[in-house]
């Protein structure tokens, strides 16, 4: 089996996956965007993804995410950047970025909007939420997410920049706690920065562990790397 050949099953068993847990919670599959995470991987394999049918590329480094940004310009891919972000990566990100699924604090909302009036454009964004505390976890400020109210903050000031566009929420189901309950309590932070702020209706959550309980809590957005990819290598 060559590389292009493993490529299409693993995004063919992705998809049914995510067809199939669709189904079961009632929802239209056409509804769902699988973002393909291929950091660390090869520019050829996103290539070679995009051949498949592929929209959506995730990358989680600046360095690496600009360089094939540029060197897959000709294309027709929506970039998200879905790491942790650093304010003065900001300006950087919003040149080539579409989406940004980790926007934690309202110093990094004000960077990214001036990022993205300088290149004029108009970036999505997602407030990454720390599920810990409402999870009744230990707060780890290294994980990244914004906790209870400042949520909101970040909500507001993604949603008061006029090069921002707010799509919801994202979050990452912590170590040692069932998925299901981690992704209703993303789901109701969902609510709450819905009830603000009405056209935020996207929810980016689930990996290739979990996205069938992440379907089941309303994900929008699903960040599938390994599944489709294979095993990560190592980062260069």
């Amino acid at each position: 089996m060559n590389r292009t050949e493993e490529l299409a099953a693993g995004l063919a068993r992705t998809r049914e996956r995510t067809a199939a847990a669709a189904r079961a919670a009632g929802r239209d599959p056409g509804d769902l965007t699988l973002v393909v995470v291929t950091k660390f991987f090869p520019a050829d394999d996103v290539r070679r993804l995009a051949g498949l049918g592929v929209a959506d590329a995730g990358e989680s480094r600046d360095q690496e995410a600009s360089s094939k940004a540029a060197e897959l310009a000709d294309l027709d891919l929506r970039w998200h950047f879905v790491g942790q972000l650093q304010t003065n990566k900001a300006r950087s990100v919003a040149r080539y970025a579409d989406v940004v699924h980790s926007v934690d604090r309202t110093r990094l909302a004000a960077a990214l909007q001036a990022g993205a009036a300088h290149a004029g454009r108009r970036v999505g964004c997602f407030v990454q939420v720390d599920l810990a505390a409402g999870l009744g976890l230990d707060v780890d400020a290294g994980r990244g997410g914004a906790v209870g109210d400042d949520v909101l903050r970040v909500a507001d000031a993604v949603a008061a920049g006029e090069h921002l566009a707010l799509r919801g929420v994202m979050a990452v189901a912590p170590q040692g706690v069932e998925p299901a309950r981690a992704f209703a309590e993303l789901a109701r932070t969902a609510e709450r920065v819905r009830a603000l702020h009405p056209g935020a209706v996207d929810v980016s959550a689930g990996m290739s562990g979990d996205l069938e309980e992440a379907v089941a809590a309303g994900a929008t957005h699903l960040r599938v790397g390994s599944a489709i990819l294979g095993s990560r290598p190592p980062a260069r």
